[in-house]
């Protein structure tokens, strides 16, 4: 059963919408979130429809409906707030360059963390380079069961955190740290989004912030450069060295926190109060 994990943190009118990854959870984007409300924003952390439930409540969804989620999580923040900003982490990076891409007046600003076109990271297997062969294997409607189960580090770096979201991911519920797992079916619909958003890049005219771990486990830098090389908007890149995939919670969090804030800033910068007259 899904259960409802995101979270909204009032603002001013400046809005940010946080984008976690393939079977993630709002969680992984809590910490940005809450450092860019300190800044001033309104920020809300969305749940990707399908998700925070079991892989059966993933399956029953396609990357249609993850867009479509991000759609109506986009238009409700708009009507709140005068300048909206979007930012992913992984495959939600992707998400949010989509949006950006098919609503050029509405997105101020992009955060894409960890860009996930390919699994192409140091820690990948072989077999799962093989992605390819998974949109075939989704329309001929076989293995429909089998999931790429995740493996150390869990795309972190810090050793205690690693610990706590991997006796998470197998706790059995997946509202803490997601699902243990890929499966086959949703890595297929990850590459046609992937296809997608790649064709769509150079319709991106929004300034975005690509910030990337040197090091990525998951996805290499290669996913980073991408994006630099073909948004047509100003871009700027931040490779993170102490950090893997995860570099929303992981070593240099306060660090994304603060690139974030001040990326944000330069587009929209906080309103000063102004003093009423006594």
């Amino acid at each position: 059963m899904i259960r409802q994990t995101d979270f909204f943190l009032e603002g001013d009118r400046r809005g940010v919408l946080l984008i976690h990854g393939l079977t993630g959870t709002p969680t992984e984007m809590r910490m940005l979130g809450k450092g860019l409300n300190r800044a001033g924003f309104t920020v809300h952390g969305m749940q990707l429809a399908g998700h925070c439930g079991d892989a059966e409540d993933l399956l029953a969804t396609d990357w249609r409906d993850w867009y479509a989620s991000v759609e109506r999580a986009a238009d409700a923040l708009r009507a709140k707030v005068d300048h909206l900003f979007v930012g992913g982490l992984s495959m939600g990076a992707l998400l949010a360059l989509k949006l950006a891409a098919e609503r050029p007046d509405d997105i101020a600003g992009v955060g894409v963390y960890g860009a996930t076109f390919r699994y192409d990271g140091w820690s990948i297997p072989w077999k799962a380079r093989l992605s390819f062969v998974l949109p075939l294997i989704k329309r001929l409607g076989i293995a429909r069961e089998r999931m790429f189960i995740e493996q150390p580090p869990y795309g972190l770096r810090d050793e205690r955190l690693r610990a706590q979201v991997s006796a998470a991911m197998n706790s059995g519920d997946s509202t803490l740290a997601g699902l243990p797992g890929n499966p086959w079916h949703s890595l297929a619909d990850l590459r046609r989004l992937s296809k997608e958003v790649r064709r769509q890049l150079g319709d991106v005219v929004a300034p975005c912030l690509v910030a990337h771990a040197s090091e990525d486990d998951v996805a290499s830098v290669r996913n980073a450069r991408l994006v630099i090389r073909r948004v047509s908007a100003p871009a700027q890149l931040l490779l993170l060295d102490d950090s893997y995939h995860m570099i929303t919670i992981d070593r240099q969090r306060r660090t994304l926190i603060d690139h974030s804030v001040r990326f944000f800033n330069t587009i929209a910068p906080a309103r000063r109060a102004t003093a009423l007259a006594g």
